[in-house]
């Protein structure tokens, strides 16, 4: 496996090179990436020459709808899931309660709704609104001295009147990495559906969906490095079987039928750029003529396995300090670059003063507030969250380390 080029890599986003960001190192990539300089010329071009109503049969009009589709193509492939199954919508929030309201008027006698409070609040507060609906929920809970969903748990709340699953494939807090084929292959074993959540995990590599085996997978544009979409992939089976959320008229177009308000034009064709940018990391690495598949699954291990290597000095800081708490595991094995300190009522003041250093982080509860306060984590105080994504250098983890030893 080739080691990743991080000049390489940084040359592709312009965000790198402007007067704001140069010198400075970005570390809440948790909250939303960088975008490609392949993914803002796609997005130029179409605001300039595409920007009218596409599939007509005029030029402007005919190209506009060929980028649209040359997305939905390109990153489907990548995902190796079939274009008709890949969905964009606004977000990952309004893809969710989209979701939720589809599986509201399920004709079914199943109706126990799993969810976890390992969760961003997106996959979990549209499920959790069902029972006002008649709908009954069991919470799967995270072991709450570690934030870790263990999967014995989940056995003992399946039975056959369990409908759906909703879990993620990587938590926003903690950083852990969940078994989803694992956890899939649970959940199917008692004719239930599984939805994940995969923001926190897709933006560290593009995983094989087929092979993980979800329903229902959902990720944000904006935090693999283009615009702020939410992409969802919908097995058919589960797709013919949920009530039209669209226009009446476009019930039986698969990829139309839970995208009630279209999102713009112009942010989906230039998702085709996130596609750019994955192969041409690839190209620059590798010689051969790779399938998407293979392409998608040279650089996501490309990326882990540079993020993992910057990750461990950072972990090691932190778990020599015994005035702070690292929420989650601090070692790198099965975890993303996602992490999460409780620092009580310090944590916006060290914000602050890492931003004088040239670090960009934040403090909050990031949306994760039923694990917050699973952890004990008083919410008023939040965590201060320092995460990164294969972009990041040696440098910048070095220059967050040396600020941390001034300031925490």
């Amino acid at each position: 496996m080739n080691d990743l080029d991080i000049g390489f890599v940084r040359s592709q986003f312009p965000a790198f090179t402007v007067p704001e960001l140069n010198q400075k190192s970005f570390f809440e990539n948790a909250g939303g990436s960088f975008a490609a300089g392949s993914v803002i010329s796609r997005l130029n071009r179409f605001y300039i020459s595409r920007k009218v109503q596409p599939y007509a049969g005029y030029e402007a009009s005919s190209l506009g709808g060929k980028e649209m589709d040359e997305a939905r193509n390109e990153l489907s492939a990548l995902l190796n899931v079939a274009p008709n199954t890949l969905h964009f919508g606004p977000s990952t929030s309004q893809n969710t309660y989209v979701m939720s309201q589809a599986f509201k008027e399920c004709n079914t006698k199943r109706k126990v709704i799993i969810v976890t409070n390992q969760d961003h609040e997106a996959n979990s507060g549209s499920w959790r609104k069902l029972e006002k609906t008649g709908f009954n929920i069991r919470e799967w809970r995270v072991n709450e001295s570690t934030g870790s969903l263990d999967i014995n748990n989940l056995r003992e709340l399946l039975d056959e009147e369990v409908l759906l699953v909703a879990f993620p494939h990587c938590s926003n807090i903690v950083g852990e990495i969940n078994p989803v084929k694992t956890i899939c292959k649970m959940i199917k074993s008692v004719g239930a559906y599984a939805c994940v959540d995969g923001v926190s995990y897709a933006p560290h590599g593009f995983s094989d969906i087929t092979d993980l085996g979800p329903d229902i997978y959902m990720f944000s544009a904006y935090k693999t490095y283009g615009t702020h979409l939410g992409l969802m992939y919908i097995s058919d089976e589960l797709n013919k079987l949920l009530e039209n959320q669209g226009h009446y008229f476009n019930k039986e177009s698969s990829v139309k039928r839970f995208t009630p308000a279209g999102p713009d034009h112009a942010q989906i064709a230039s998702s085709a750029g996130i596609a750019d940018y994955i192969k041409s990391v690839h190209a620059y690495h590798f010689d051969d003529d790779a399938d998407p598949k293979l392409i998608a699954n040279r650089v996501h291990q490309m990326q882990r396995r540079h993020e993992t290597k910057l990750l461990d000095p950072l972990l090691k800081y932190l778990s020599k300090r015994d005035d702070l708490r690292v929420l989650g595991s601090t070692s790198t094995k099965a975890r993303v670059p996602t992490v999460a300190i409780d620092v009580k009522e310090r944590g916006k003041q060290i914000a602050i003063k890492l931003a004088d250093d040239g670090i960009m982080a934040d403090c909050g509860d990031f949306y994760a507030v039923r694990l917050l306060e699973a952890l004990g984590v008083n919410l008023n105080d939040g965590v201060l969250r320092l995460s990164f994504v294969h972009y990041t250098s040696e440098q910048d983890v070095e220059r967050l380390i040396n600020s941390l030893d001034k300031n925490l």
